[in-house]
């Protein structure tokens, strides 16, 4: 019978492919993967001859309806990302649906995960936990989901890019300088490397002792007890709060609503205050 597999495969060391996924990959008639490039590396080491196919972002809408076909004409395919589980901050979902509602099966064979991994050697706590895959990449975006996500009593899965992982510490940095934080990078590989200490101590060892290689997993430590955080913005007005971020280039409208953010006001009054002279 026709099936659609979802297929976790290596996150670092290739030794982490299970029985199960070499199996299933051999035996299935097309491999969905991101990149052919990635995945082809992979079925080359366990010798897994099984064809390629790109299925992206960028081509999910009409490779859905090719992958859906081939199901219907009796085929069998496994969806694997490049690393980890697929659908996990990847596309796939939509594939997943569309070949329930045509009435066909789909079947999970789990593996490795990076922000789990991460999580494990933390050393914060795994009882409860959010994971928001990648943040916005727009400083006041950013601030505004990061402050959101910190003030639950949960530990925070992220996923950073070597190139904004320092912009991402100082946005946290921002919410709470004292919040513990753990940094893993290159998990699973030669040079696996996992810090856990306050975000301001992160900052001041990258590039020297966190070098900006690889891929990164921040886990955030949860807010569990309700304080008082000194904000760096208490001893400003409410207009040289607004001015500071027009000073940093944002237009007066993003800063207003920025400054609404920050201070837990309607935007209406922070606009009020601003351009309402006395």
């Amino acid at each position: 019978m026709s099936t659609l597999y979802l297929v976790g495969t290596p996150i670092g060391n290739l030794e982490d492919m299970t029985f199960r996924a070499v199996r299933i990959m051999q035996e299935v008639d097309i491999i969905a993967c991101e990149d052919t490039r990635v995945t082809g590396k992979l079925t080359h080491h366990y010798n897994i001859k099984t064809p390629l196919k790109s299925y992206h972002e960028h081509n999910k809408d009409r490779m859905t309806e090719v992958l859906v076909a081939m199901l219907k004409e009796g085929k069998s395919i496994a969806l694997v990302s490049d690393a980890g589980l697929p659908l996990i901050s990847d596309p796939g979902y939509e594939l997943v649906n569309a070949v329930r509602d045509v009435g066909l099966t789909v079947i999970t064979v789990p593996g490795p995960n990076a922000a789990l991994t991460a999580l494990m050697t933390s050393g914060l706590s795994s009882y409860s936990f959010l994971f928001n895959g990648f943040l916005p990449r727009k400083e006041s975006e950013k601030y505004a989901k990061l402050n959101e996500l910190m003030q639950q009593p949960h530990s925070i899965l992220l996923y950073e890019s070597p190139y904004r992982i320092k912009d991402t510490l100082m946005t946290i940095a921002k919410v709470d300088a004292e919040r513990k934080v753990a940094l893993a990078r290159e998990l699973t590989k030669r040079y696996e490397q996992v810090v856990t200490a306050p975000v301001n101590d992160l900052l001041t060892r990258l590039e020297n002792d966190i070098p900006l290689k690889g891929e990164f997993v921040i886990v955030i430590d949860g807010q569990y007890e309700v304080k008082n955080v000194e904000q760096w913005w208490d001893a400003l007005t409410i207009n040289d709060h607004v001015n500071h971020y027009i000073a940093e280039g944002q237009s007066s409208k993003d800063a207003i609503k920025q400054v609404s953010v920050d201070r837990n006001m309607k935007k209406r009054d922070v606009y009020n205050s601003f351009h309402i002279q006395d």
